[in-house]
């Protein structure tokens, strides 16, 4: 099982740059950036290219809606080019709220328009002919009756240094997530309880993986949460920290009937919770929510105890099929993250 970690979005970035390298040494194997309407994660993930040397760089998520399927290929290629092949595609449909009130665009059809868009950023890629899509979402060239009628397919410039590079979907419902089985590389859910995922998304997943192309090879997975090896309360209290985390995603992230993070609490088993804590979050009452999250949802969804604890933990994601350990490091005195990925590292390694 390899490691991971998620670059914050909203820190200095120069500095979480230095400890990316840090950690790098360390046997980081995977760094992710995130983009939400913050900078945008192209450029940052071109600077980590240029100073880093192992490392692979993802996108945790690229939106699906801020661009067109071939700037997404154009922009991959680029950054993989860059990386000397190293990056990692990771897309998503974020939510209404972000899409259609910051960027203005209409959330519509998130898993067929998914679907046309790796198709085009693997036609990208391959460089096989000038690309050609005639789909429901998205046609290329541009139909006459839709544009001036000059449009013409083309081949990008560039030859990328790879023609396939991988593809992760962040994926949580359960048509999302069967898409996800049968065209994506790797699966990047969130909220993630190794002991209920196939409870939870087993079906999605086994109708999926039934319709996948064997050339794709078996699934990644990544998903992990806060990591603190300790002991004592000020461990528990760094667990505490997935509270405000959970409340945000369960309680803000999506209007009431439209979140789909309080959909996953509520197939976990945490109805009434997921209820109370949407209600309080969404009228302003954040504490409340995030004292209304049960413990267990913060102690399953997260890596935070003694060694020997955490070690479990680690097995526990793994048993479950995960690829790639996303940790999130909480260094305590004496402690960096790199040093704490490199313990982790050798729990994964057992």
């Amino acid at each position: 099982m390899k490691i991971s970690t998620m670059l914050s979005y909203s820190s200095n970035f120069k500095q979480t740059a230095q400890s990316v390298r840090d950690m790098e040494s360390a046997g980081l194997d995977l760094i992710w950036v995130a983009e939400l309407y913050s900078f945008d994660s192209p450029s940052m993930m071109g600077y980590l290219a240029a100073t880093t040397s192992t490392v692979e760089i993802g996108s945790a998520i690229m939106p699906i809606y801020t661009r067109t399927p071939t700037l997404i290929g154009m922009t991959a290629a680029g950054i993989d080019a860059l990386s000397d092949g190293r990056f990692h595609l990771g897309l998503g449909s974020s939510g209404p709220q972000v899409i259609e009130g910051f960027h203005g665009v209409p959330f519509d059809a998130p898993i067929g328009r998914t679907r046309e868009i790796i198709d085009i950023c693997r036609q990208v890629w391959k460089r096989e002919a000038p690309v050609v899509h005639d789909g429901r979402y998205y046609q290329l060239p541009l139909p006459t009756e839709k544009g001036t009628g000059l449009g013409k397919a083309l081949k990008m410039i560039n030859h990328p240094v790879r023609n396939e590079i991988p593809v992760w979907v962040a994926s949580l419902g359960e048509k999302n997530v069967e898409l996800t089985a049968e065209i994506a590389n790797g699966w990047i859910p969130i909220l993630y309880i190794p002991e209920k995922a196939k409870d939870v998304w087993g079906d999605s997943l086994n109708a999926g993986m039934a319709k996948r192309d064997a050339g794709l090879g078996d699934m990644m997975i990544t998903a992990g949460g806060l990591l603190a090896i300790g002991e004592g309360e000020d461990i528990i209290k760094l667990r505490n920290l997935q509270r405000s985390m959970i409340a945000l995603y369960v309680g803000g992230m999506g209007a009431v009937g439209r979140n789909f993070y309080n959909d996953v609490a509520c197939r976990y088993g945490y109805e009434k919770e997921a209820k109370v804590i949407q209600e309080l979050y969404l009228s302003g009452k954040k504490r409340e929510a995030e004292a209304a999250v049960p413990d267990e949802f913060c102690e399953l969804t997260s890596l935070c105890g003694p060694a020997s604890y955490v070690a479990e933990r680690v097995a526990a994601f793994k048993e479950s099929g995960v690829t790639h350990l996303q940790v999130h490091p909480l260094p305590q005195l004496g402690q960096t993250d790199a040093s704490l990925i490199e313990q982790v590292k050798s729990f994964s390694a057992s």
